[in-house]
């Protein structure tokens, strides 16, 4: 049989199977190809082809099942580094509230585990024997202040009343005495005229100057009454002693104030002692109660934990450490949330390898609204490093 006759069947079968593909490609917007080829489909025409089978997918199926016909196109893709880890606390979120004082006694707590809280919000009130007795102190001596201060200001008024009398009595030889002076100048000056023109004996002109002296002393010694200057430093002590009394109450009360901002906390009229949230966040547990003591300062009243921002920790292999920088990005997933992924920057990259793992905490900073990222979960990290592929 000659060549042309032999391949003429399979030709037309070619033709007929084109033409189903054709038609099933116009029929249906998504067509999937499944075949067992191996490789050589795209060898040239000459060579016999097994034939390609379609399976037929409807729109519906093909958006529920996420299938996509795209162009076949070269691109660079990001390497990642895929490792194990978990979820932490950031350091400066989560806090521990303690007793400031020693010897601290729980009067009140003011706050459920699991509540939210906010920065300087009252979490519990302790009262302290040490605080106490400060506090009755410096109220001592605040009373005792205000009693000096009553006497000094009634010493004040007295002193006042007698420098008043004394510069009326005063004042009035003052001006007698002026007076004085100066009539017997007036005469002195017309006597030594006389005198002058020997109209006058010298000794009248003598006795016009000793008069004249005289009134001089009168007068000088009424400038300087001593009833007047002991009135006067009775004044300046009076006001002098108002002033310490004053400064005797301010310190009465800044000594025990002083103390509470050294602690960082604040005391009421009783000597109690509210002691407040440093942060906003989540009053995580309390395990303290009601009338408990502690001896020593620092004893622990609860934990509060601004869970918003958590640390997801990668643990890096020494061998990849060179691929990773502050600010990539790294991608979460925990299996508690397995339809979400989380992504992050790196903010930490620790400097020492850990033990015989030899691998190197690598901490991102993730958003975590709504807190469904929980300390101590374990997670799946990818690290999308600056190479590609």
């Amino acid at each position: 049989m000659p060549n042309s006759a032999r391949f003429q069947p399979i030709v037309t079968m070619r033709c007929v199977s084109s033409t189903l593909v054709s038609l099933s490609l116009l029929a249906s917007p998504v067509v999937v190809l499944a075949h067992s080829g191996h490789g050589n489909e795209f060898q040239g025409e000459s060579e016999a082809t097994p034939a390609t089978s379609s399976i037929q997918v409807d729109t519906q199926t093909a958006q529920r099942l996420g299938i996509k016909v795209e162009p076949v196109k070269s691109q660079r893709l990001a390497v990642g580094i895929k490792t194990t880890g978990q979820i932490e606390t950031l350091p400066s979120k989560q806090v521990e509230v303690t007793t400031p004082i020693a010897g601290a006694k729980v009067v009140e707590l003011l706050v459920e585990p699991g509540a939210l809280v906010k920065q300087g919000q009252p979490v519990a009130v302790v009262s302290s024997p040490d605080l106490v007795e400060l506090r009755v102190n410096s109220q001592e001596k605040l009373a005792q202040g205000q009693a000096d201060l009553q006497q000094a200001l009634a010493d004040l008024k007295l002193a006042q009343q007698n420098r008043d009398r004394y510069q009326q009595i005063t004042d009035s030889e003052i001006a007698q005495a002026q007076s004085q002076v100066a009539y017997a100048q007036e005469k002195y000056d017309k006597d030594q005229a006389l005198a002058a023109q020997d109209a006058l004996p010298k000794r009248n002109a003598l006795e016009s100057q000793t008069q004249l002296a005289q009134a001089k002393a009168e007068l000088t010694k009424a400038n300087s009454r001593r009833e007047v200057i002991e009135a006067e430093n009775q004044l300046k002590r009076a006001q002098a002693s108002i002033n310490v009394a004053k400064s005797r109450i301010n310190l009465s009360n800044s000594t025990y104030e002083t103390r509470l901002q050294q602690l960082g906390i604040r005391g009421n009229a009783k000597g109690l002692v509210t002691v407040t949230s440093p942060i906003s966040g989540k009053v995580a547990d309390r395990e303290v109660t009601l009338g408990q003591t502690f001896e020593d300062a620092g004893g622990k009243l609860m934990t509060i934990i601004n869970d918003n921002q958590v640390f997801a920790t990668a643990n890096i292999y020494k061998k990849d450490l060179d691929k990773v920088r502050t600010g990539q990005q790294v991608r979460v997933k925990v299996a508690s949330v397995p339809n979400r992924t989380f992504t992050g920057r790196i903010a930490v990259i620790n400097s020492v390898v850990a033990g015989e793992t030899q691998v190197v905490p690598v901490k991102a900073e993730i958003d975590n609204l709504g807190g469904v990222l929980k300390p101590g979960m374990f997670a799946e990290l990818e690290v999308l490093t600056n190479q590609t592929s």
